[in-house]
């Protein structure tokens, strides 16, 4: 539904980050999120008189490794600000709906009969996160992140568009829920392009974060004179 413009139909989300130093230029990150995912043909570049819409919990829980550009710390003097770039896996839930209504469960795409051998999709999947940002230290013990951080997805139905249509539009019986969900014009046909099953489906989070440090080790250390 959204081929390609970045930042529209976003939503809010919110979630917690634990975040490891291992020195000044690497971390690791386990952070978990809770948002909400939508589109709309009718903003799409792509076939956006399809008439379909979407809206999809979305929970996503990753494991990242971070690296900083600069040497970096939250408490740093001599370099309280860095940019740094991040990737790693996780694995996230997701649920498209339409007006309340499960569209997975409704087999929009003939996956309930059957149709040319498909199946319905799973609520889980797996994803490549990555990213980029500017960390901020505000203090000894607080810090400030914002970031920006791209899903590559091995799913094609997080907005329940994949392939094509499989019933004829001009039979479908409108209080037929199923039907009409799959073709809210009426006027496919059998085989017609609905989505497109040969690019996966990615999605993006980008945000801020604010951290507290704490001293996991008893030493006391100036690590600034690290560097």
């Amino acid at each position: 539904l959204n081929p390609g413009k970045h930042f529209v139909n976003s939503q809010l989300a919110y979630g917690v980050v634990a975040r490891y130093t291992l020195n000044t230029r690497w971390a690791v990150k386990v952070a978990a999120i809770r948002g909400e995912m939508k589109g709309d043909a009718a903003t799409s570049t792509f076939l956006p008189e399809r008439e379909l819409a979407f809206t999809s919990n979305l929970t996503d829980i990753s494991a990242v490794a971070e690296f900083n550009f600069k040497s970096h710390f939250t408490g740093s003097r001599m370099n309280p600000i860095s940019p740094y770039i991040y990737g790693g896996l996780s694995f996230f839930f997701f649920d498209p709906m339409n007006n309340g209504v499960s569209l997975r469960a409704m087999g929009t795409e003939g996956q309930n009969v059957g149709y040319e051998g498909r199946t319905p999709y799973g609520k889980v999947s797996v994803s490549i996160p990555f990213g980029l940002g500017v960390k901020v230290s505000l203090g000894n013990r607080i810090g400030i992140q914002a970031y920006w951080e791209m899903h590559k997805t091995f799913n094609d139905y997080l907005d329940d568009i994949s392939t094509t249509y499989y019933l004829d539009g001009r039979n479908i019986d409108p209080d037929d829920q199923a039907a009409a969900l799959s073709d809210p014009t009426f006027n496919h046909e059998p085989g017609m392009q609905r989505g497109n099953a040969s690019n996966k489906d990615w999605f993006a989070i980008y945000g801020v974060a604010v951290t507290y440090k704490f001293n996991l080790l008893s030493r006391k250390k100036c690590r600034d004179m690290d560097n």
